[in-house]
């Protein structure tokens, strides 16, 4: 029997009882029609007694419009990258932004940062990105909850590509431009876990951001022979770091 899990953004604890959020109720009744006493699990992110991981629960009151939990046990997850990726992503249209996050957060990135650059196509005015980064937050959480992760990684509010990586501190700093020679293989283990990873639009970083990424100390490196859509590379780039020096 399959068990679902939820992610529910409230204090959890063993042994108790707790009302299902609305959204939660809506997947888990409405959209899946699960009734009372099926074994669900539930997570919030956060670390309890220094680990993180998911509690196991049972569905209680199923009535017209609620639902209540009732959590027994807490069971620690190991499954965290231990390179911790944050991606400047490039926005680009339609669903092309929400596949990169969601397979993003399934292949183990940290965190997500969107960028606006000079070749992107996506214009956000405020009111607008607010939605948007609220979107493909919740694209990040619905990805946590089917791949097993108990933590969420943040998708942060849209920057300016030249904002990110000047004030970028992570202690490794990758570039990927289809016209370097070096290929990620040839760069030595790092002796830290933190990356950070710059990807551009579909028609590529133009060259004087290539340039400021240079200076700000990414290092321009190449996945392969051929040219990844921007969806596709970090997908293949997470892949290719926790291959080399992550978990898989």
């Amino acid at each position: 029997m399959r068990i679902p899990r939820i992610f529910i953004d409230t204090e959890l604890n063993e042994n108790t009882t707790l009302t299902l959020p609305d959204s939660a109720f809506q997947h888990l009744c409405k959209v899946l029609r699960l009734k009372s006493e099926h074994p669900i699990r539930v997570f919030n992110g956060r670390a309890l007694n220094g680990q993180v991981g998911q509690f196991n629960a049972t569905l209680c009151d199923v009535e017209k419009r609620s639902a209540t939990v009732q959590i027994t046990d807490f069971e620690a997850l190991d499954n965290e990258s231990p390179i911790q990726v944050t991606i400047g992503q490039t926005l680009s249209r339609g669903e092309r932004m929400d596949y990169a996050i969601q397979k993003s957060v399934e292949t183990g990135v940290y965190a997500i940062q969107p960028l606006f650059s000079e070749r992107c196509e996506v214009k956000l005015h405020d009111s607008r990105a607010e939605k948007r980064q609220q979107h493909w937050q919740q694209v990040a959480i619905s990805a946590a909850e089917q791949c097993g992760r108990a933590v969420v990684p943040i998708v942060y509010p849209p920057l300016e590509l030249k904002d990110w990586v000047v004030n970028c501190n992570e202690m490794l700093k990758f570039t990927l431009h289809h016209h370097s020679a070096k290929p990620i293989g040839q760069f030595e283990q790092p002796t830290h876990n933190r990356i950070a990873l710059l990807i551009g639009p579909e028609g590529g970083l133009a060259e004087k951001e290539v340039q400021l990424a240079e200076k700000s100390g990414f290092n321009a490196i190449t996945l392969g022979p051929r040219v990844l859509r921007t969806e596709t590379a970090p997908v293949v780039a997470l892949s290719v770091i926790n291959a080399l020096w992550g978990d898989i």
